[in-house]
């Protein structure tokens, strides 16, 4: 039976109208584009926020830009967020054949939900999905870039770095594979701290230092597995931007951190 996830979070983070939202991501993008110098190897994992795109957006954009050279080759998104709103414990799939925004659906890779169905880790509950928006907010940037990709959608609850890991490693695959972390740093700090406790959080992803907390990012626990997947398959991490809301669209009394991160394989060097 087809069961579409709908989008629950359209017209509140981003645009619900098809036209502008395609307006705003291919703006967010063209802007992220021109800030990139030089040739790029793709990513096999990104770090992105997701907040309202009037917050976050133009950050999650830059780890996006840098997916258009593999646009062609990215089969499947493993695309892991926590939970806002219902607890879970383990790693959520929706029980959807489909997740939908205002740009279309993305089907659900059966095939690699077949693949995790063994894992003690891995529940379903449409619960957790229904209204959480870690996840749904990066489907209109992925929409974009992607022409022709399948989903697997895991929404965090209470898990170890090493569950999520697992997840990750089942996965892993080659090129055709690609991972998505959702996930803001730090809440409601005022501007300056937050920029300190940021800038340290930062430093520990790119040392691949965890696990992280959840005061550190609100997705401490999907973090903390890619960074010991990273570290064990030798990815380099590259930091493509940081800033909070006070920098964006809010006040600088209370703010919320942000990061776009790009993970890389080893390159062999020229064939």
């Amino acid at each position: 039976m087809h069961h579409v996830r709908e989008a629950a979070v359209a017209g509140a983070f981003y645009p619900w109208h098809r036209e502008a939202l395609m307006d705003e991501v291919a703006s967010l993008l063209a802007v992220a584009d021109a800030q990139m110098d030089g040739t790029v190897t793709a990513p096999k994992a990104l770090i992105v926020p997701h907040a309202g795109y009037i917050y976050s957006g133009a950050t999650a954009a830059l780890a996006y830009a840098r997916l258009a050279g593999a646009r062609d080759s990215i089969e499947r998104v493993v695309l892991l967020g926590p939970v806002h709103r219902v607890p879970v414990r383990g790693l959520a799939l929706a029980g959807a054949s489909a997740f939908a925004t205002p740009l279309g659906e993305v089907q659900v890779d059966a095939q690699a939900i077949t693949r995790l169905s063994s894992l003690p880790q891995i529940v379903t509950s449409a619960a957790a999905h229904e209204l959480e928006h870690s996840l749904e907010v990066q489907l209109p940037f992925l929409q974009t870039v992607l022409p022709n990709f399948k989903l697997v959608p895991l929404a965090v609850g209470d898990a170890s770095a090493q569950e999520v890991d697992q997840v990750l490693e089942t996965l892993w695959g080659g090129p055709e594979t690609l991972i998505v972390i959702s996930s803001d740093l730090s809440h409601f700090l005022p501007y300056e701290e937050a920029q300190t406790v940021d800038g340290d959080t930062v430093q520990r992803i790119l040392e691949l230092n965890g696990p992280l907390t959840h005061t550190q990012a609100c997705g401490g626990t999907p973090i903390s597995g890619l960074l010991l997947a990273a570290r064990r398959r030798q990815l380099t991490p590259h930091l493509l931007g940081l800033c909070n809301s006070g920098d964006t669209a809010g006040d600088k009394q209370r703010v919320v951190g942000y990061t776009a991160i790009s993970f890389t394989e080893v390159s062999d060097g020229p064939h």
